[in-house]
This record gives structure tokens, C-alpha cells and sequence, in this order.
């Protein structure tokens, strides 16, 4: 009797074993459910197109344009006729220079021919033969010759009169004033006098002389 009951039990602990082990394996499916359509449009976004009216919000919208105009002549602070300062500087020294000369009454340039003012006959021993600048004190310079021997190799012209004595020999005694330069103030200008012994004056003029032109006198002795 007791070995029934106890294969009654074990039976009843296989079944229950083995139905745990199925329910284990065992798995609920849940059914599909169809979701409903996105209220969001699915449809692909296309790109935006530009805008052809040049308008956005009714405000206009300025022209790109794909290349810059910039100005092909150089530009210059001092004009189209000057390419650095010291053409400016030289421009208006020289206008300068030519308004002075104007107002002196003196020509832009001066004789570009050598000058003989004549010749003067005196009874003399010796003259003095005094110059200056009558114009403008502008820094010109000659050089003094009698008979073609320097006697006076570099003079400045001032406005105060400068001279030497000159012995006079029998029969020609040539002067010659050579200009050696034109100051800043064009052109080489000066006066000249030839006084004799007794303080009068025999002979007088004025020259206005390029560079390297000269002025000639003639004083003959008696």
C-alpha cells in the first residue's frame, strides 16, 4: 500500500515540474495594431528656391555681384600732374621764381648772346669800376677779366657796391663781366659804372645775363 502511495506522489511532483518548465518556454504574442497616419507631412522637403523679386517681408534685397569695379588709375594726394612732393615743391618754387622776376620787370631768361655796351675814350691815369646786384640779392656771381686776364676770379653780387682800381695803359683797355651762374632768380642781373680819376662817371649800364654770356666795355686811353 505504501509503495503505491508513494508513486502516486511522485508522479504528481513530475507532472507539476514539467508544467512549470512549459510555461517557462511558453511566451504571449501581442498582436499588431496599426498606428494611425502622422498628422505631420511626410512628404520629402524640397530646397527653398531663390528669391526672384528681391523682396523678402516687402523689404528689397540689393544685387550681389559676383566681381568688385575698383578704380584702375592709382590715386595720388597731389593730382594727375604730380608723381611725388618734390614735384610739387619744384613747381611752385619755379612759380614762385617767376612771379618775382615778373615784379622786377625781368624776363624768364636772360641774353644768351655775349653784350657790348661800346667803347668810351678818357684822359685818365686810372678808373674805378664799381658793380652791384640792382634786383633782387639772390646770390649771382660773375668773374671780372681786363684785356683776358682774370682780374676778379669769383664775385658774389650783393646790393652794396663792390669795385676795384684799374691802371689804364694807352689805347684799349676791354672789360669783360662773365656771368657764372643766375642766382635762384633768373637771370644774372647787375649795373655797372666806370668813374675816372676826377670822380666822373665815363660810362654806366645794366646787364641781365644767362650763364656763362658776358658783358664787355671798352675804355680807351688818350
Amino acid at each position: 500500500m505504501k509503495t503505491y502511495f508513494y508513486f502516486l506522489v511522485l508522479c504528481f511532483f513530475a507532472l507539476s515540474a514539467n508544467a512549470q518548465i512549459d510555461s517557462k518556454n511558453k511566451s504571449t504574442s501581442i498582436p499588431a495594431v496599426e498606428s494611425k497616419k502622422d498628422s505631420v507631412d511626410t512628404k520629402s522637403l524640397l530646397p527653398s528656391k531663390p528669391i526672384e523679386n528681391n523682396t523678402i517681408n516687402g523689404m528689397s534685397v540689393p544685387k550681389t555681384t559676383a566681381s568688385l569695379n575698383f578704380p584702375k588709375k592709382e590715386f595720388s594726394m597731389f593730382g594727375e600732374k604730380f608723381g611725388n612732393p618734390g614735384e610739387l615743391y619744384e613747381d611752385r618754387f619755379n612759380k614762385k621764381s617767376k612771379d618775382l622776376k615778373t615784379e622786377m620787370g625781368l624776363g624768364a631768361k636772360g641774353s644768351t648772346t655775349d653784350q657790348y655796351f661800346g667803347d668810351f675814350k678818357t684822359k685818365s691815369k686810372f678808373v674805378r669800376v664799381v658793380y652791384r646786384d640792382f634786383g633782387l640779392q639772390d646770390g649771382d656771381y660773375i668773374r671780372v677779366l681786363v684785356n683776358d686776364e682774370i682780374i676778379e676770379y669769383r664775385v658774389l653780387l650783393t646790393n652794396s657796391t663792390k669795385g676795384f682800381r684799374l691802371d689804364l695803359k694807352e689805347g684799349f683797355n676791354k672789360i669783360d663781366f662773365l656771368a657764372l651762374n643766375e642766382g635762384y632768380s633768373m637771370p644774372n642781373t647787375a649795373e655797372f659804372h666806370v668813374i675816372d680819376d676826377k670822380g666822373n662817371v665815363i660810362a654806366g649800364n645794366q646787364w641781365n645775363l644767362s650763364t656763362g654770356v658776358k658783358a664787355t666795355i671798352i675804355v680807351v686811353k688818350e
